[in-house]
């Protein structure tokens, strides 16, 4: 699916607009407009989210659905899809510095994202995995964690997936990346909590 992400104000979402810290390493846009177009039922939907400190996680507030052809799919225009939307979106909103020059150029994790549709290419998900690797993995982990949590995502999952380990060790490294200081408020209530 195909999102076109913006700003309130109308402008392209970039890493400018990230402007929020959440967590230690992580900058979000405080709130974005995200359209999809699906031409096969002729409709496109339209939603508005909010950053909700308080829930951790961007809150949809409006859904405007349109249809766009002559031929539209009624009963798709009466049911949105706004979850998926979302999920499409938020990497679009997340930044973050790969360099820990505080000059570095912010990077929001669309640009990160690999065309398999990863967020953390390959080669660096084998590296954090690696013995000895404490830092850059609690680094990775707050990415993912964040990313998956901003959307509503099962963070466990969303590591345990891109970085290829068990759902177990994924939610291990959650509870270590906490209890050393990483993930700063950041909570997530979907999927299993970690070490439940």
């Amino acid at each position: 699916m195909k999102v076109d992400v913006r700003t309130i104000d109308g402008q392209a979402m970039s890493a400018d607009a990230a402007s929020e810290s959440v967590g230690s390493t992580l900058r979000i846009a405080p709130a974005f407009v995200a359209t999809a177009v699906d031409e096969s039922t002729g409709v496109e939907t339209t939603i508005e989210a909010h950053y909700s400190a308080t829930r951790g996680r961007y809150i949809i507030t409006t859904i405007v659905n349109r249809a766009i052809a002559d031929d539209f799919n009624e009963d798709r225009l009466k049911h949105a899809a706004p979850q998926a939307i979302l999920q499409v979106a938020i990497p679009h909103c997340v930044a973050l510095q790969l360099d820990d020059d505080p000059n570095a150029p912010w990077t929001t994790v669309a640009d990160l994202t690999t065309a398999e549709g990863r967020i953390i290419p390959p080669w660096m998900a084998q590296a954090v995995v690696k013995r000895g690797m404490k830092d850059e993995r609690w680094e990775v982990i707050e990415i993912l964690y964040g990313t998956a949590a901003l959307a509503d995502l099962p963070p466990v999952k969303l590591i345990a997936l891109e970085l290829d380990v068990p759902e177990r060790t994924a939610s291990d490294w959650v509870q270590k990346a906490r209890a050393a200081g990483w993930l700063v408020g950041m909570t997530s209530n979907v999927g299993r909590p970690a070490g439940a």
